[in-house]
């Protein structure tokens, strides 16, 4: 094992006693450390804390499939939102002075959303970073795109905590604010509720009625199925990962219907 995967390893078990890195096969622990080089590549900066970086890259499916007793990275994911939740909003409200709330929080959440997040996170090429379990089940277009937008998350949660604030806002603002911004994604407005509730009181119909169909799947790995009502009429369908991803999907399907809307990438 050369220097550089032994000083890795050895950080990393410095924080957990219990841990079984000190049993991991050296083939493991040096691609572990090979992902982490090139993280520190790819972030500009020299990793202080390992630990966070390798829960920011380990999905639930590896965490809980494989024998190496890591942690995946959904709480980090919890505190990545948040963070970047916070220098999203700071953007929109310094460079945008004119204007009011609707403007700020339809922005924010275009910059925020799950297509705008796995664009970025593949304009970095974060799957190849990951930690994921091949037999997972959800390896489709959708689920790939879902794994690198949390997996985002959980990376700016990584740099928060082992680098800080103004870091991770330099880190948000040249893979998400600027490609976003050159790429016009602040222009595409991908709430398709908000776009069929407009469609529907502008011309006076009743507001949309979403029911839920039925729910499949473990829950780590649910299937919500949404039927989508105007006037008691159905109008459209849509499936996803939670229940608001359905209902977005299900209000796309209706704007095509209707014919407000060429059909997209769904959520």
């Amino acid at each position: 094992m050369n220097l550089r995967v032994r000083s890795f390893l050895t950080r990393l078990r410095s924080f957990n006693s219990k841990s079984k890195f000190k049993s991991y096969p050296d083939n493991f622990a040096k691609i572990l450390a090979e992902k982490l080089g090139k993280l520190e590549k790819l972030l500009g900066y020299k990793i202080k804390d390992p630990i966070f970086y390798v829960k920011a890259i380990t999905h639930r499916s590896f965490a809980e499939f494989s024998d190496y007793n890591l942690r995946s990275n959904e709480r980090l994911e919890f505190l990545g939102d948040s963070v970047l939740g916070l220098i999203i909003g700071e953007y929109v409200f310094r460079d945008f002075p004119e204007k009011d709330e609707g403007f700020l929080t339809k922005t924010r959440s275009q910059l925020v959303n799950r297509i705008a997040l796995a664009h970025a996170a593949e304009g970095i090429r974060l799957m190849d970073y990951m930690l994921v379990s091949h037999a997972f089940p959800s390896m489709s277009e959708k689920g790939a795109h879902s794994i690198v937008s949390n997996a985002l998350e959980a990376l700016v949660g990584a740099i928060y905590l082992d680098k800080g604030l103004d870091t991770a806002r330099k880190f948000v603002s040249k893979v998400i604010i600027k490609p976003g911004i050159k790429e016009g994604i602040l222009f595409v407005d991908h709430n398709f509720k908000s776009q069929l509730l407009e469609f529907t009181q502008s011309h006076k119909l009743g507001n949309p009625l979403y029911k839920i169909l039925k729910e499949e799947g473990p829950n780590h790995n649910k299937i919500f199925t949404v039927e989508l009502f105007i006037d008691n009429i159905s109008y459209g369908n849509g499936e996803g990962k939670n229940k608001k991803t359905a209902e977005q999907n299900a209000a796309q399907d209706a704007l095509v219907k209707i014919g407000v809307m060429k059909l997209e990438n769904q959520v």
